[in-house]
């Protein structure tokens, strides 16, 4: 069942520019209410995760990669709702968390990501 939350996830990645959404391969993206704690586990004491890129990025696939498991972007729905708190905020931070997540697909690190404002 679709939910609003839901909906925003799909208006971001409807949102992306076609020459980065034609290039995506072999990934899904799906909805959490929250990370797990092994998830949490991978953080520092007190952080909290509004997505996670599960998989091998682009740019690390090579000829012989075939035959594998989509890799997985999870949004986590209570982080982002707890943090934004309204509809507007919940929706700018589920965009940006899209594309953050994206960027990993692509091989953008999170050093990289932090460079370009991200």
């Amino acid at each position: 069942m679709e939910t609003p939350f839901d909906d925003l996830v799909a208006e971001a990645l409807d949102e992306l520019p076609e020459e980065f959404a034609s290039a995506m391969r072999n990934v899904e993206v799906v909805v959490q209410a929250e990370p797990t704690r092994a998830q949490l586990a991978r953080l520092p004491r007190g952080h909290t995760l509004f997505g996670l890129y599960e998989g091998h990025p682009l740019t690390s696939r090579g000829v012989h990669y075939s035959g594998v498991m989509p890799d997985k972007i999870t949004i986590f729905q209570g982080p982002i709702t707890r943090l934004a708190g309204n509809p507007e905020s919940i929706r700018e931070q589920v965009r940006k968390t899209v594309i953050h997540e994206i960027a990993h697909h692509f091989g953008i690190d999170d050093p990289r990501l932090r460079e370009l404002g991200w």
